[in-house]
């Protein structure tokens, strides 16, 4: 198997931090390459993913086919030593395409065919838009699949950014297919769809459609199908393009570039990865989140969950503005390198930015870039060439990997399902109490991988399962399996409710985790917004609640108001030589943070001692381990370390970090 990225020769057999970003020469004149290439290496970039909206310039006709320009700028990238992460430009289609096959367009619930002149266009389940995408990746591959310049195959660019669902008839037609290998026969998608509610029962394939716009609320197994569906539409693209490239350029790896956490709710990527060398990843901070340097820290260890702890690429963040918030702010003083230094201490060993000259024209002229509208003669572009030297230093870390002792599970089809209608309460927000229960471990000091629910458990002392509500019986005989061999197990309230169909688990809630947790519970008390409920001990609870009967579970707060009033609302339990908690309201942020610690400290996960808002990520290699720390505080801090900070040269015994700083200590064994 190729590793994450095949170097080119002249790197010397040395594997650097990648570093660079998306490269869009089409969108510049020819003369401007040459400064590209000059200020490429003053900046210190040696990598660039080149190709992915180029579709319309290399194929501009359905006859015509123009590669000059482009074997220009890898013959001139590779004279330059910069390595290529070369894209198959299949994510957006030519005018000429959408005009010939109107039906491989999209078409949205409400039955309207969307035009061209946007990008991701096109329907995942188009035979039309597969033939012609394939025919570019052929042609690329064996173009380019023995340029000296080549390290990475790129296939398409965010799949499902823009196109996760179609409602077309060949969607519709492609569906019905998905359902006969899936249940079989219709006596079984009857059952798991409960189609005798409201007299939905099918007696024909021909019968099933999309879940298009109809009259109230449609089946919620039907709309949770149509989401596995679509995602396995976007990854059977992917395979294709990718089974291509390893056929005709074996040696080279293949990745490409997911949306994690965001897009999780719709693509259940943890059945993409068997498709790709090394996971990549997109991510932009939120300017409006105060705190979006968790956020980012969430997306990163989300990455390299996915990934089961190995390294990952950053394929684009930004280096400061985007264009498609609200109010799209500019990073502060600082933040370019703790954003990049962050993802590189969470297991990134590539951080690559969109894009690298800012577009002068269309949709996105006003997202930043390592080159500003300002040019190079700016503070940004000087911030730009000092990450590159920081960068160059912190080469040794590359193949290290971070060590994460605690699991944060979440599962993609209870996020889905969370967002569909008729659920106890519409307040359950997936993406809020992961983010909630992420915070909690952030502030600790405790490093977690964020993994789907098929992962290993086995590698982790302590699982935090914030609603699984979609849960089978093998599902919670495995988290069984891993409290009763010592693991320490958390799971919050609406998990276990039903199986993946969404038949709702009988005799009681949480359904699946009833007898490991030691608990029933007759009914969902929800909060209305603004309800809060007083816990016995001291703290409070928002969103939820619910009266739970302990078998042999012990309470450790119960509820004192509230719809649940008496009853445990915490409560644990011992099985075998681990425990497991259940938490049933949503706890306010210094409760979480006191269970936290609590757990942690029974699950016997070592802890960091440091100052609040001071990050603290450790990466461990065969020679030396390398402890990031990022201060996001106001104040500077000093922290004892036996070793050399790689970025300034400092030892131990104290190393000081200023306000809005980064240090990265290589530890050696004495």
């Amino acid at each position: 198997m190729p590793g994450p990225i095949r170097w080119p020769a002249w790197f010397g057999g040395q594997t650097p931090v990648a570093y660079g970003a998306d490269y869009n020469p089409e969108q510049w004149p020819e003369e401007t390459w040459a400064e590209d290439m000059s200020l490429m290496a003053e900046a210190g970039v040696n990598l660039v993913t080149v190709g992915v909206f180029a579709w319309a310039r290399l194929q501009p006709t359905p006859q015509d086919w123009d590669f000059g320009w482009l074997d220009r700028v890898l013959d001139s990238l590779a004279d330059h030593r910069i390595a290529v992460d070369l894209a198959t430009a299949t994510a957006s289609t030519p005018a000429w395409f959408t005009t010939r096959h109107r039906q491989a367009a999209l078409v949205t619930d409400q039955g309207v065919r969307l035009s061209h002149g946007s990008r991701q266009v096109w329907c995942p389940s188009s035979p039309d838009y597969r033939q012609a995408s394939l025919e570019v990746v052929e042609r690329m591959a064996s173009r380019y699949g023995d340029h000296p310049a080549l390290a990475l195959w790129h296939v398409s660019n965010e799949l499902g950014c823009h196109n996760a669902v179609c409602y077309c008839d060949q969607s519709a037609e492609s569906f019905r297919a998905w359902l006969q290998l899936r249940y079989g026969d219709l006596d079984n998608l009857n059952w798991a769809w409960g189609t005798d509610f409201w007299s939905q029962r099918y007696s024909a394939w021909e019968e099933i459609l999309p879940p298009r716009a109809t009259s109230s609320f449609g089946n919620p197994t039907h709309r949770l199908d149509y989401i596995r569906f679509s995602s396995d539409e976007l990854r059977g693209q992917l395979a294709a393009e990718a089974g291509l490239l390893r056929r005709l350029t074996p040696e080279v790896p293949v990745t490409t570039n997911l949306m994690l956490p965001s897009a999780w709710a719709d693509l259940d990527y943890s059945r993409w990865t068997d498709q790709v060398d090394v996971i990549a990843n997109d991510h932009y901070t939120d300017s409006a989140d105060r705190r979006r340097h968790v956020g980012l820290a969430l997306a990163a260890d989300a990455s390299r969950g996915l990934g089961q702890g190995r390294p990952w690429l950053l394929m684009e963040h930004s280096t400061s503005a985007v264009n498609w918030q609200p109010i799209n702010r500019a990073k502060a003083p600082g933040e370019l390198q703790r954003n990049s230094l962050a993802h590189l201490a969470r297991g990134a060993d590539a951080t690559l930015f969109f894009q690298w000259r800012a577009s002068q024209a269309g949709a996105e002229r006003h997202h930043s870039a390592m080159v500003p509208h300002a040019g190079p003669d700016s503070e940004l572009f000087r911030q730009v060439k000092s990450l590159g030297a920081d960068l160059a230093r912190l080469a040794p870390v590359v193949g290290s990997e971070t060590v994460a002792p605690i699991g944060l599970v979440v599962d993609q089809n209870s996020w889905a399902a969370s967002r569909l209608d008729c659920l106890p309460s519409s307040r359950l927000d997936f993406s809020a109490r992961l983010r909630a229960w992420y915070e909690a471990l952030w502030d600790a000091h405790l490093t977690c991988d964020v993994i789907p629910s098929n992962a290993d458990f086995d590698r982790y002392r302590l699982l935090i399962v914030p609603h699984w509500s979609l849960m089978d019986l093998a599902q919670a005989d495995r988290l069984r399996d891993f409290v009763e061999a010592g693991g320490h197990l958390v799971a919050t309230f609406f998990s276990g409710v039903a199986d993946a169909n969404q038949r709702v688990h009988l005799g009681g809630y949480p359904g699946a985790l009833r007898d490991l947790l030691g608990l029933r519970v007759e009914e969902f008390r929800p909060l209305l917004a603004g309800e809060e409920v007083n816990l016995s001990d001291g703290s409070k609870g928002t969103l939820w609640s619910e009266p739970v009967q302990v078998t042999d579970a012990t309470p450790l707060a119960r509820y004192l108001d509230g719809p649940s009033a008496s009853y445990p609302a915490v409560t644990v339990v011992r099985r075998g030589l681990g425990a497991a908690w259940y938490v049933s309201t949503q706890l306010d942020s210094a409760a979480l943070g006191e269970l936290v610690d609590q757990v942690a400290d029974q699950a016997q996960v070592p802890r960091i001692d440091a100052p609040a808002d001071v990050e603290i990520v450790v990466r461990r290699g065969p020679q030396a381990q390398y402890t990031f720390v990022i201060n996001h505080s106001e104040e500077d801090v000093g922290l004892r370390f036996n070793g050399v900070d790689l970025l300034t040269g400092d030892s131990g015994p104290v190393i000081v970090v200023p306000a809005g700083a980064v240090r990265v200590v290589e530890q050696r064994p004495s």
